[in-house]
């Protein structure tokens, strides 16, 4: 058997063995196979108790099922979303079905792997690839590894290596090295976020990948047979604590991957951002984009009462805010990290009861909405008693608890019909039309109780989650619930899929958060990404403007001290306000690029592009630079400021491109250029 397909620019060639095995010959931008099949295979399964036939010290190489999967045929047709690739293989205990799901127009694919047991013994799954491929071309000058670090307030610190960099020095056909980058537990994004490229700048082809889960993850590139192989996993045995036991006819059916192709970092970010469109779900703020207000963010620190909020309230709607939502704090007298979990309101705080602060906001023309941290109970909630441990993440016999919480395990029915009261009466008494659904705990390895593993426990309990959420998704379907994580902990498209919105941070200092938002979209499709604009009264104009800039070609997380601001400072925020609600449409529709390459957190200057066919729109920043202009190399006689501090921004055009001048630092402003 021999396939060659061509998929919007996705070159894809299959073969078969002498001996009947899959292999994978070709996963790039162009008609280029390797020669050398031998360890080419498509898939990687190591089952316990068999073989892992290779060198291969910690790398996922010479698994079992590599040489004893026997292809059994293809399945190639259309469906809703593009051309559609399955792949049937079979060995004597298990049966694997390959998915390559393609899009319309999109060089990106989403790829899968469900297995079968057709043996009348427990099959033991130790690892299941997502992806594979082997045979990236380059060599270590060619190449370039993005990986995406990620961490509380330092949300998307990208870094570029080559591979010699990273311990993987090329001087013999293999070695027992692989560049391994994983994440054990809830927080999908704790110290990298679920994505990666490689960019091979003497080939003109970049490769980007994304994994869908919200919870354990594993990716590694090394070498074998003198070739570079990616392979790309959900949890794993030696990663993540992962093992699933199979019985006669069940299956499993491994983390979903989306993986795209371009010529460039550029090119392949703009492909995914596409696909990413493709699966989420849709929602109707993903175009109309509403401004909202968020009480927490140098603002009430979790302290609201119903005198607190009034004020701000009132600020909100005259600066031209939409909905407005309480963050943390209602439910609790005094010291509440603890005692999380009853969502009942403290009556200290709201005398008359906290719907009269949500009329009022309604009263306002805005919509409310709340803060809930719903997958988690504090240790000393009142209504503990009223869980079993089986409710929980159990380990060791022992409830697990981290930060002051047990983390609830959402396979429990008990725990999903509580979460759904929960959301059935803040939506119905409150009238609430707006959840920012946090979580600021880290659940660990998993959880011991009906799991082959902790691992196992896990990876169930992230994906009943999910199936949760979309059922309250479907019941609510105007309700926008809002994806935090201690900010942006878990930015993953298992999470975004399903959810409207995403903090991508919660930094607190508007200039780190201006690199935070120069990257967003390269994990978080523009219209998803929340942003925090947090003016404060000590605010010099240019940093009330940078504020703003920070959120304004992606969607407004308004908060600080607007209530005290000066007259001069709430015109900028306003005139702010009201020229995102004017280019706002434009959004949704837009590819992100970077003119100036993509930003690292010491760079002077910033700058990013989101293009459409009408409009380009660059958001630019000048941080902590002795350099007064920067050159943007884009060729327009009709560039334009349309927010910014026009007395200390220039902007000339000429034969190079856009000259972009700003007279001090830590200013920003946008631009826009019309595309004829």
């Amino acid at each position: 058997m021999n396939l060659k397909l061509n998929e919007n620019g996705i070159h894809l060639s299959f073969a078969t063995t002498d001996d009947n095995r899959l292999m994978l010959l070709n996963f790039s931008n162009r008609d280029n196979d390797i020669s050398y099949k031998k360890f080419a295979s498509p898939i990687a399964i190591q089952i316990s108790g068999e073989n892992q036939d290779d060198h291969h010290g910690g790398k996922h190489t010479g698994t079992s099922c590599e040489t004893s999967l026997e292809y059994v045929n293809h399945k190639y047709y259309k469906n809703s979303f593009g051309n559609k690739l399955e792949f049937e293989l079979k060995n004597d205990k298990i049966k694997v079905f390959l998915h390559y799901q393609f899009y319309n127009n999109i060089s990106a694919m989403c790829v899968w792997a469900e297995i079968i047991n057709i043996s009348d013994e427990i099959v033991g799954l130790e690892y299941v690839s997502s992806f594979s491929y082997t045979g990236i071309d380059g060599t270590d000058d060619d190449l370039e590894l993005f990986i995406p670090h990620n961490s509380w307030v330092r949300e998307l610190n990208w870094k570029k290596y080559k591979l010699s960099e990273l311990g993987l020095n090329r001087i013999s056909p293999f070695s027992t090295k692989k560049i391994n980058v994983s994440n054990t537990g809830t927080w999908s994004g704790k110290e990298y976020l679920p994505m990666g490229a490689i960019n091979n700048n003497d080939m003109s082809m970049c490769m980007m990948w994304q994994i869908e889960n919200n919870g354990s993850w594993q990716w590694e590139i090394s070498d074998i047979a003198d070739m570079l192989y990616l392979r790309i996993s959900g949890p794993a045995e030696l990663e993540n604590h992962w093992y699933k036991e199979l019985h006669k006819n069940d299956s499993f059916e491994s983390v979903r991957v989306g993986m795209s192709l371009g010529d460039n970092f550029d090119d392949a970010l703009s492909q995914i951002t596409m696909y990413r469109r493709q699966i989420i779900r849709k929602n109707n703020s993903d175009s109309s984009l509403p401004v909202i207000f968020n009480d927490y963010m140098n603002c009430l620190w979790a302290d609201p009462t119903t005198e607190k909020e009034i004020p701000f309230i009132d600020k909100a709607a005259l600066l031209g805010a939409e909905y407005y939502c309480m963050d943390a704090g209602w439910y609790a007298d005094g010291t509440w990290w603890e005692t999380v979990g009853e969502w009942q309101l403290c009556k200290r705080r709201f005398k008359n009861g906290i719907k009269e602060v949500f009329d009022y906001i309604k009263s306002k023309n805005m919509i409310p909405g709340i803060w809930l941290e719903i997958e988690v109970m504090g240790i000393n909630c009142p209504i503990l008693d009223k869980f079993s441990d089986d409710c929980f993440f159990v380990r060791h016999g022992k409830r697990v608890i981290d930060h002051g919480r047990y983390q609830f395990d959402f396979r429990n029915e008990k725990v999903r019909e509580f979460a759904t009261s929960v959301i059935d009466r803040v939506v119905s008494e409150y009238g609430v039309g707006y959840i920012k659904m946090d979580y600021n705990i880290d659940g660990g390895i998993g959880t011991e109780l009906y799991a082959d593993s902790v691992g196992d426990g896990l990876l169930e309990h992230n994906r009943a989650y999910i199936k949760w959420v979309k059922y309250i998704m479907d019941k609510y379907p105007n309700l926008i619930i809002e994806n935090c994580s201690s900010g942006g902990m878990r930015m993953d498209y298992a999470m975004l899929s399903v959810h409207s919105i995403q903090s991508v941070s919660d930094q607190e200092d508007c200039k780190n958060t201006s690199y935070i938002a120069s990257v967003a979209p390269t994990a978080v499709l523009p219209e998803q990404a929340a942003v925090w604009s947090y003016p404060l009264s000590k605010d010099s104009d240019n940093i009330v403007v940078m504020n703003m800039v920070n959120s304004m070609l992606t969607r407004i997380h308004l908060s600080g001290e607007v209530s005290n601001l000066t007259q001069r400072q709430s015109e900028l925020v306003s005139s702010g306000i009201s020229t995102y609600k004017e280019i706002r449409k434009y959004i949704s529709k837009s590819l992100p690029f970077y003119p100036l390459g993509l930003p690292k957190m010491s760079d002077g200057w910033y700058a990013v592009g989101y293009k459409n066919e009408e409009k380009t729109f660059i958001a630019v920043w000048r941080m902590d630079s002795e350099i007064e202009e920067i050159l943007i190399s884009i060729k327009s006689n009709n560039a334009r400021l349309v927010y910014g501090l026009s007395d200390k921004t220039a902007i000339n055009t000429g034969d190079t491109g856009i000259t972009i001048k700003f007279e001090e630092k830590y200013n920003a402003a946008i631009f826009e250029i019309n595309n004829y």
